[in-house]
């Protein structure tokens, strides 16, 4: 019977680059800015490294096919590096593997690195034709907004949100975000709006205005991962463990039938309860004391807050208005600006939302630091569209 990974897996450093329009660098030169400062914290000789993971959301437009563009950026010593890919999940999907190499005593050391460069391709998120498993039939012509947009009308009908206090509760996680990614140095966006200016804002797909979507950026984020044991051989003494790492793959159940009405995501519920089981906690709400989420909109912020049990379901809107989530609330999301201000490089986003938990773990998080430093921290990705999507939950906590 699997038992799970629960703490057996420490990270022993973490770097993010600068992330925005890097025209400066290429995917190699925000890998290598963003391996520095991993490895200057761990303390550790690259030679020491076992086995590495590139996660690229769109390897066509920034990287280029396998594991070697991260080998050779690194200089790494010939070890195994393998590329991996689940949409914006890619990021999480690369820790995912270096964890379990070292969970299963594989590795002693291991890297992951989340990485995408796209701001010099003309990669927009417009419409492209759909491939595999996503028909042609249904997706030709849809755009991201014009998808989550209709979460926020399903979400709205059903619990019998006004439309004016749906848009109020989505502006005001889009103000959070301003606010905190300001105070972020590496953040993309870092001017705050006021929530006039969200309500007022150009409409990109009904409710969604221009402020609750959230772009694409330059930039890179890597992990650098051990046992607790050698954590501690090394000097380490203030442990950050993984507690759970847990993905969930649609298979089809909400695109083909009346099942699901598209008001919530649900593979954020079932990794989301997988995770949960394996870190041993029953009361999220008491246990998770800092979440970073995957806003790619505001609505999907709002509506992941209940799927991930943080709210009752329909009273999210009422918890983001009264301030639950915002950086002095009582469970903060995306204390570092989140996806919609501190940037989304696709590949990279996963590390990133890991690395800013880590740092409020351990106290390093600068001006955005929480007086109390959280116990267990949350990170969630989703890839893809509502009905057909990659879902990655993170949880690490303090040893």
């Amino acid at each position: 019977m699997a038992s799970g990974i629960k703490d057996r897996v420490a990270i022993l450093g973490m770097g993010c680059s600068r992330f925005g329009e890097r025209w400066d660098m290429d995917a190699s030169g925000l890998m290598v800015e963003a391996f520095l400062e991993a490895i200057e914290d761990a303390g550790i000789d690259v030679t020491q490294i076992d086995a590495a993971w590139l996660g690229v959301g769109l390897d066509t437009a920034s990287i280029g096919p396998s594991g070697v563009p991260l080998s050779v950026a690194l200089r790494l010593p010939n070890i195994p590096c393998t590329k991996v890919e689940n949409y914006c999940a890619s990021g999480t999907e690369s820790f995912r593997g270096a964890v379990y190499a070292v969970a299963s005593g594989a590795c002693d050391i291991a890297l992951a690195m989340g990485v995408e460069k796209l701001k010099d391709t003309g990669y927009g998120g417009l419409p492209a034709r759909p491939r595999g498993a996503f028909p042609d039939a249904t997706l030709a012509n849809s755009t991201a907004p014009g998808q989550f947009a209709q979460i926020a009308s399903a979400y709205g009908a059903k619990h019998g949100v006004k439309r004016d206090d749906l848009k109020r509760a989505i502006a005001h996680v889009s103000v959070k975000s301003h606010a905190n990614g300001a105070k972020n140095p590496k953040a993309h966006l870092r001017k705050p709006i006021t929530e006039e200016q969200a309500m007022n804002a150009p409409m990109i797909a009904e409710p969604l205005g221009l402020f609750d979507c959230c772009g694409v950026s330059d930039g890179a984020a890597c992990v650098i991962v051990t046992t607790p044991e050698i954590a501690r051989r090394l000097g380490k003494t203030d442990l950050v463990t993984v507690k759970a790492l847990q993905v969930a793959a649609s298979n089809g159940w909400e695109a083909e039938g009346s099942g699901w009405d598209g008001s919530y995501f649900h593979t954020t519920r079932i990794a989301a309860a997988r995770a949960y089981k394996e870190a041993g906690i029953t009361d999220p709400r008491k246990d998770i004391s800092l979440t970073e989420v995957h806003d790619c909109f505001s609505i999907t912020e709002l509506v992941t807050m209940e799927d991930l049990g943080l709210s009752d379901e329909g009273r999210a809107v009422y918890d983001v208005m009264d301030g639950k989530f915002d950086a002095d609330g009582a469970i903060p999301c995306q204390i570092d600006g989140g996806l919609k201000c501190f940037g989304h490089p696709i590949g990279a986003s996963g590390i990133r939302m890991i690395y800013e938990n880590y740092l409020q773990l351990l106290g390093r998080a600068g001006e955005r630091q929480r007086a109390t430093p959280p116990v267990n921290a949350l990170s969630h990705n989703l890839g893809g569209f509502p009905n057909l999507n990659v879902c990655a939950v993170a949880i690490v906590g303090m040893n």
